[in-house]
């Protein structure tokens, strides 16, 4: 379920995200050989330290998406910050924790947090208007390469041109994965997401592999590898080709 809670917000197609997590689980659509074959995933990461390693993930399917689903993914946008990134954040908030989380971002817009949330029963809030630019990221600090190839990434995947996407529910272990329902529900969203502003697989991204973060677990790499492994591609007229 997508749940809109800022007034600027400018999906209205509840129905989308509806309809897409109603679906069977099938493969993923829009996607090729050819093009999965294109897109660079993460170096495996080393085992969380002090932790058991997390779950693969593999027991979420990608929903099918709707029929018309890139024309309701493509209302009109002409006002929406030019987005060219999505950073996958966890949040070491408990179980329920989203929907307050989100309103509070909602009140205030700009302060540190990320325009969606997440629920761990894969319910989504759409927390800021598009127009607007969350503080999330350090600025892309990471320059090591340990996950990806970070000269395309240090100081260029930053908080002005990156939507940010946030995962509740790794409170009190860290290294709690991500739900299967919120994984369900990403791997809806994240397609809107790159299909709504043009946003191309390869920048989809953990929040561990553009910035230095807790040693303790790697932040959002399970779920930007899963959206990887989708390889979406957007359509011309989302990329403005």
């Amino acid at each position: 379920m997508l749940a809109l809670l800022a007034g600027g917000a400018p999906i209205a197609h509840l129905a989308l995200m509806k309809a897409a997590c109603a679906e069977p689980a099938r493969p993923a659509v829009r996607s090729s050989a050819a093009a999965r074959d294109k897109i660079t995933l993460p170096r495996s990461r080393p085992a969380a330290v002090g932790t058991q390693e997390a779950e693969t993930g593999d027991d979420a399917d990608a929903p099918a998406l709707p029929e018309g689903f890139r024309e309701l993914a493509l209302g009109s946008r002409a006002e929406a910050n030019n987005w060219r990134n999505i950073i996958v954040h966890q949040t070491e908030g408990p179980a329920g924790s989203a929907k307050s989380m989100a309103l509070g971002q909602a009140q205030n817009p700009t302060k540190r947090g990320v325009m969606l949330w997440v629920e761990t029963d894969g319910t989504v809030y759409w927390a800021t208007a598009e127009t607007a630019i969350t503080t999330h990221g350090d600025g892309a600090n990471r320059n090591d390469n340990k996950y990806i190839d970070n000269s395309k990434t240090y100081r260029n995947v930053i908080k002005t041109n990156s939507i940010g996407v946030e995962f509740v529910g790794n409170y009190p272990d860290v290294a709690k994965p991500a739900t299967r329902a919120q994984k369900q529900a990403w791997l809806v969203l994240v397609r809107f997401l790159q299909e709504r502003y043009g946003i191309a697989t390869e920048n989809v991204y953990a929040h561990n592999w553009i910035d230095f973060k807790d040693n303790r677990y790697c932040e959002g790499c399970e779920l930007a590898t899963l959206a990887r492994k989708l390889a979406f591609q957007p359509s011309k007229r989302a990329s403005g080709q």
